[in-house]
């Protein structure tokens, strides 16, 4: 859609779904605009729908102009509230609207719209959106227990300035594509280790490689949106994702990193995948307690190999999907090629996501290449064309084990 109501493609994760935005009053209802237009970000068509109390907080224009088509607020002879949703997502989500909803109350436009969804198994999440001494009333907690034993998902946010508010925008949509995407085939347990690491010299000083974090945040932002449970493995990273994954575990040390990674490998719910985009040193220098004081002359510092973590990892990940990362300086595409090959063949890997340090850094048309196992490399131009490739690659994939 262009013009003024116009939005940019971030990811295609809601792409084609028919999403159902059910706005109750509170004042969180002004939150409606940047919701609907965040939704259609990601694909998704928005058919919004408001209560009476809702239209006191915020115009229906203002969430039209959002949403991209018109909003229901009464009854209609077509009766499109009865129409088939991929989603809905009812936010803010009142404590009367959810008592209406669990008693069966159906006396608007959007009561039914949620009662004929509920029979239909359409999902639906919950987004509670109230004072905390509401919220923490006895009756208010088992509205909500009610919705879970109805299958409905809640979304529920920390309590900050005394009221359960929602949270921001680009999060909750996050967490609504997980929630309606987690029952497509193919949803894994995955593991993306991201960032670079952090070794000591001594107390005050370190050495480190550079990696920024940004493309491993991004291939985990885009595998929850598209339903995977992701557990992300962080080292040194100088950016932030764009929101708060649910499993994040921080250590910028490369044996540190291993050994969260072998931590998970051995469990018994183990991943079904892993997304090795982390930088990992190589050389790990000796360090010393204490801080070498300034102006000593000439300072050697000895360098020694670090831990392989691919090479550790090996026996232990028991056939699950493994996706690599090479990135090579001052060669050429041919010499990048073959050194993804290696890469593939020695630890056995599902794909090697291969670039040239410009490419990494976005001075080239093409993204990176997808090297697979039968030697095709396929050119890849966007970074969501790679996150797209990645999710591909893990949700056709079916491991050997750890199911």
């Amino acid at each position: 859609m262009g013009g003024d109501t116009g939005v940019a493609s971030h990811s295609r994760t809601l792409q084609d779904k028919h999403i159902l935005l059910a706005v109750s009053g509170g004042i969180a209802a002004t939150e409606s605009v940047k919701i609907s237009r965040e939704l259609r970000r990601h694909g998704a068509h928005v058919s919004a729908m408001m209560t009476r109390s809702a239209q006191k907080v915020i115009s229906p224009l203002a969430v039209s102009w959002g949403s991209g088509s018109d909003v229901l607020t009464e009854w209609k002879p077509e009766m499109s509230q009865l129409g088939q949703f991929d989603g809905v997502l009812v936010a803010p989500a009142t404590r009367n609207s959810i008592a209406k909803h669990v008693n069966g109350i159906t006396d608007s436009p959007v009561m039914m719209a949620l009662a004929a969804a509920s029979g239909n198994g359409t999902p639906i999440l919950f987004v509670p959106s109230m004072h905390e001494d509401l919220f923490d009333s006895q009756v208010t907690i088992d509205l909500i227990g009610d919705l879970e034993k109805l299958g409905h998902g809640v979304l529920l946010s920390d309590s900050e300035e005394g009221k359960r508010k929602q949270p921001d925008p680009v999060s909750l949509v996050a967490h609504f594509s997980n929630f309606i995407n987690r029952a497509m085939n193919g949803r894994k347990r995955v593991v993306v280790t991201l960032g670079s690491n952090r070794e000591p010299i001594d107390s005050v000083r370190a050495v480190h490689n550079t990696s920024s974090g940004r493309t491993g945040w991004a291939i985990a932002e885009h595998l929850h949106r598209m339903g995977h449970q992701v557990t992300c493995i962080v080292g040194h990273t100088s950016s932030q994702p764009s929101f708060q994954l649910p499993d994040v575990r921080v250590d910028h040390s490369s044996e540190g990193m291993l050994e969260i990674s072998l931590e998970l490998a051995g469990s018994s719910d183990g991943p079904h995948a892993w997304v090795h985009s982390a930088a990992i040193l190589d050389y790990i220098p000796e360090s010393s307690v204490g801080k070498r004081p300034s102006g000593k002359g000439k300072w050697e510092i000895s360098l020694h190999p670090g831990p392989k973590h691919l090479e550790r990892l090996a026996s232990s990940v028991n056939g699950s999907t493994q996706i690599g990362f090479k990135l090579e300086v001052g060669t050429d595409y041919e010499e990048l090629e073959k050194s993804a090959q290696k890469l593939l063949e020695k630890y056995e890997l599902d794909a090697v996501i291969a670039n040239l340090l410009r490419e990494a850094r976005g001075n080239s048309p093409i993204r990176c290449r997808l090297i697979t196992p039968d030697g095709k490399s396929t050119d890849i131009k966007t970074q969501i064309e790679m996150c797209e490739s990645i999710e591909c690659l893990i949700s056709t994939i079916v491991p050997n084990s750890n199911e």
